[in-house]
């Protein structure tokens, strides 16, 4: 029974791949500094000897000396998230996100780990110029978080071909399921509106709703996750995707909500997000199942997770994305 390392292991998407890891019969030793991620993700596996949860900070290569010995394979999620926060204070992003990968992959080396799988971001082509977006365009990325999530990734692809470190780059789009935070734009407006649901108040949808997204259920990013650590192709860059894109408008029709807002459109910000999943699924073999409807579905099934989450305004979120207009907006 192999010992996975998973940093981010308590975060949204890195708590479901530890799920997925323990019932593929895998050792899971989790890296969190819990600043994103929470306890609560993985009070499932609580008393389970097969998961170690370690409190360590990526960005201090200190404490992470002991954290890599035994670890057959990595998976790098543990990531600062968000938009107008890595606006206002980009020194903690790249802290995180570029110093915190470097001394992830510089561990991996010094620990001769078999392979590394790195979680990178769709955000970082921008607002792209071709649909479906191919891993070989531009890279555009519109903010700091962006930026440090792609620098993370040509770190890893660096080690990879300078180092020999086995190692490869999965580039997610809007990924959700339960567990999905409440903070950040389309990837968590799931989150958002559940939340919104509960409280009785209305959805706050940006600009017309008419703007689509390649929304992933994460069970299925999980899978790809999976499936890439196994394989044996190196020094690569993959999307994860659905290849389709819905409509927020489709999503508050299917969450079945009438009380609705409209919000102010956002600068730097893509009218939609859409993976060509071409090359994974053509090299890996990997393919998503969660049809769009069955992913609400089941998020709707899980609803009472953030009953006790933030609920967002159009008051609260015009205060909280101040910075995000008056750096991106075009009066700059």
């Amino acid at each position: 029974m192999g010992l996975d390392l998973v940093t981010g292991g308590a975060g949204f998407i890195g708590s479901h791949l530890v799920d997925g890891l323990i019932g593929a019969g895998r050792r899971v030793r989790v890296i969190d500094n819990f600043a994103v991620g929470g306890v609560r993700n993985l009070v499932q596996h609580e008393g389970n000897p097969a998961v170690d949860v370690v409190q360590a900070d990526i960005s201090d290569p200190s404490s992470l000396v002991d954290c890599f010995k035994g670890a057959e394979r990595v998976f790098h999620l543990a990531a600062m998230a968000d938009i107008v926060p890595s606006i206002e204070d980009p020194e903690v992003y790249f802290r995180t996100n570029v110093d915190g990968t470097f001394n992830v992959v510089q561990a991996a080396v010094a620990h001769n780990v078999k392979r590394l799988v790195y979680v990178a971001s769709s955000s970082c082509y921008g607002i792209p110029a071709v649909y479906p977006t191919p891993e070989t365009a531009p890279l555009q990325p519109q903010y700091p978080y962006a930026l440090t999530k792609s620098l993370g990734e040509q770190i890893v692809l660096h080690w990879s071909n300078v180092y020999r470190l086995s190692a490869v780059s999965l580039r997610f789009f809007n990924v959700y399921g339960p567990r999905v935070r409440t903070s950040g734009t389309y990837g968590a407006v799931f989150g958002v509106f559940l939340a919104q649901l509960l409280a009785g108040k209305p959805l706050t949808i940006v600009g017309d709703g008419e703007q689509t997204r390649d929304f992933t259920y994460v069970s299925d990013v999980v899978d790809a996750l999976i499936v890439a650590a196994d394989s044996q192709h190196s020094g690569r860059i993959y999307n994860v995707g659905t290849g389709e894109a819905q409509s927020v408008n489709r999503l508050v029709e299917l969450l079945g909500a009438e009380d609705i807002v409209h919000i102010p459109e956002r600068p730097g910000e893509p009218d939609c997000t859409l993976a060509d999943i071409g090359r994974i699924t053509k090299e890996m073999g990997w393919q998503p199942a969660v049809p769009f409807s069955k992913g609400v579905d089941i998020m709707l099934e899980n609803i009472d997770y953030w009953r006790d989450a933030p609920v967002w305004t159009a008051t609260s979120i015009a205060d909280a994305t101040v910075g995000w207009f008056k750096y991106l907006g075009a009066e700059k």
